[in-house]
């Protein structure tokens, strides 16, 4: 996974205050105002507790919950330094819990999460109850939207909605596929998702042109979509559970036959932070632990992370501070323009939860 959209957040200067909450707006909620700014006023507290200034606070509290336009279960994350916004961004998911955090550096691992798999997709609903002719009246409409799981959740990817008269779908229906390409080309598409009509349906998919016809999975029994969310997004939800992007295999897969010839590979937190000062680091791999124990000490730069303050000390650094790993860790993968891949701990255990491929082996050391 690239980290880029995170550059924006990193250009500033700290502290930082971090804050992720249930924005959730669904029928279980009876006043989902009402619980969004209690949830607030406990993480406000939480924020005063660590130090942080009133601007900072203020800037905070004029964000909360400004995403009343987004419908069904999700989150907020937001950022703020020096009482500005510095970053907002909508959470698939709720939080596991509410978080605050004020410091030298922002809180963004839970944001970089639930940004995975990061698979960019399209889906397609053909909708039609007519005869399997084209002789019958009426029309088949079709709705498609190119989009990234999960983002386009709760932030909707471009939208297709077309009627076209069922006489004219075999025809129109090279037109349709040719626009999907160009949509599909765009983000870069892994996957086509089609659903709908099997008569119609399959009109499109015969028609479609070839790049995307060997990417079809074709799905049954979506539902309706509710307005505002993923089109298919229940439908999505099952397909894509557990999945990781073909990008985010590939460098799996690349970290998997370095380690077993003892190659550009390295495991643990010491050597990960040790590759990280060099700028040496293509890919971080990460088993997500949000409970983690584990400290970095940092300075001002990216690449100065430590795993002690004297060692941060002694190469002429002045201002440090004690922070979170994965906080550390993520200001220098997006320094250093360096992947993150979370990868679950059944498909690969990772020694203290990190592990590294390396852009090159070093011959000296035998990584």
């Amino acid at each position: 996974m690239r980290l880029s959209f995170l550059e924006p957040l990193y250009t500033q200067s700290g502290p930082f205050a971090s804050v992720y909450l249930d924005t959730s707006r669904d029928a279980a909620i009876e006043d989902p105002d009402a619980a969004i700014e209690l949830r607030w006023r406990h993480l406000r507290d939480a924020l005063m507790s660590e130090g942080a200034d009133r601007d900072s606070i203020t800037a905070v509290a004029g964000t909360v919950g400004s995403d009343a336009d987004v419908p069904g279960t999700h989150g907020q994350a937001v950022f703020t330094a020096h009482g500005h916004l510095a970053l907002l961004d909508e959470l698939p998911a709720p939080p596991a819990r509410d978080i605050a955090h004020f410091g030298t550096l922002p809180d963004t691992m839970p944001l970089i999460v639930q940004h995975a798999p990061g698979i960019p997709y399209l889906a397609v609903h053909v909708h039609y109850g007519g005869r399997h002719s084209t002789d019958a009246t009426g029309t088949v409409r079709i709705e498609a939207e190119a989009g990234t799981w999960p983002l386009t959740k709760v932030t909707p990817g471009h939208r297709l909605d077309e009627e076209i008269p069922v006489a004219d779908w075999p025809r129109a229906a090279g037109e349709v596929g040719r626009e999907l390409e160009g949509h599909a080309r765009r983000i870069d598409v892994e996957t086509v998702v089609v659903a709908g009509d099997v008569w119609a349906r399959g009109i499109l998919i015969n028609r479609l042109p070839a790049s995307l016809r060997g990417q079809v999975t074709t799905v049954e029994g979506v539902g309706e979509s509710e307005p505002g969310r993923a089109l298919m997004e229940q439908r999505l939800e099952s397909l894509f559970k557990g999945r990781m992007a073909t990008h985010d295999r590939a460098l799996l897969d690349a970290l998997l036959a370095e380690r077993a010839r003892d190659g550009a590979f390295a495991e643990g937190l010491a050597p990960a932070v040790s590759a990280l000062q060099r700028g040496r680091v293509k890919a971080l791999f990460l088993n997500d632990h949000p409970e983690s124990p584990f400290r970095l000490w940092a300075g001002p730069e990216p690449g100065q992370l430590a795993l002690t303050e004297n060692e941060l000390r002694s190469y002429g650094i002045r201002e440090v501070s004690e922070e979170r790993a994965d906080a550390a860790l993520a200001r220098a993968l997006v320094g250093t323009r360096a992947e993150l891949v979370v990868v679950p701990e059944q498909e690969l255990w990772l020694s203290e939860g990190v592990g590294v491929l390396l852009r090159y082996a070093d011959p000296a050391s035998g990584e």
